[in-house]
């Protein structure tokens, strides 16, 4: 598979790590759909890339089917699909104000997770129409984990259960879809220079990067696509999660 050649479906795309893979996807030739709940930023980005939106609830069935068929009749197909969409919470087990609450935990999962594996399903099935490449190829799959589903932090139950969910999704579900001609990969990224990091302040962003052994920075969203954009032209990556933190493993 060549970007130039590929229809891609990227959740979360209108910021972080989603928009930077829509962008750079965008750059080299491919065409993009934008999957996310902001309707305001997606549509702008959209245009910003020539690219196409639909609002997307990636835990709701009926939301990414109506999202694909948008991405299918838009494109004439889909043969990629980048999972990116994704919260991450910092709440204790139990805390000062008692017992990690049930529901906060819960959307965690079903967002992280179950939406994941919501749009990984629904994006195979469009994949397996698809003429096969001389290699058998039809499409590829490219989910979001993070280094939390390694070595998760304090007040990161919820955030690193439903990322080593995503790494446990991996393998399984390249095996399953094998035989169809759909790759599956997962990004596990380290400590990103994301929305949610740019609000906490220069000093905390300093901290953070300190602790990064090479090179001593935050990532930056644009490495994520880069490598998402590899993982899509090199056909015999597969079923594999692969780690991009400057060789961080977070105490």
């Amino acid at each position: 598979m060549h970007l130039k050649e590929t229809a891609a479906i990227i959740t979360g795309g209108a910021s972080g790590l989603g928009e930077a893979t829509a962008r750079h996807f965008a750059a080299q030739g491919a065409q993009v759909t934008l999957l996310d709940r902001d309707a305001t930023r997606g549509a702008q980005v959209a245009e910003e890339i020539g690219g196409h939106f639909a609002q997307t609830d990636v835990t709701d069935e009926a939301s990414v089917q109506a999202a694909i068929a948008l991405a299918k009749e838009r494109m004439g197909g889909i043969s990629a699909a980048v999972n990116c969409a994704g919260i991450a919470d910092a709440i204790k087990t139990v805390g000062r104000d008692g017992p990690h609450p049930l529901d906060a935990f819960q959307r965690t999962i079903d967002i992280n997770l179950v939406g994941t594996f919501n749009v990984a399903r629904l994006a195979a099935e469009a994949m397996q129409t698809n003429d096969a490449a001389p290699d058998g190829a039809r499409g590829v799959i490219i989910n979001t984990a993070s280094i939390a589903a390694f070595d998760g932090q304090k007040g990161q139950t919820a955030y690193a259960a439903s990322k080593g969910g995503v790494v446990g999704l991996c393998l399984p579900m390249a095996r399953d879809l094998a035989k169809t001609g759909i790759r599956v990969m997962t990004i596990a990224p380290g400590i990103f220079m994301t929305p949610m990091l740019a609000g906490l302040g220069e000093e905390v962003q300093a901290q953070l990067a300190a602790d990064v052994p090479c090179p001593p920075r935050l990532g930056d969203p644009a490495e994520y696509g880069r490598l998402a954009g590899f993982i899509v032209e090199c056909g015999y990556l597969n079923g594999e999660v692969i780690r991009i933190d400057g060789a961080l493993r977070m105490r």
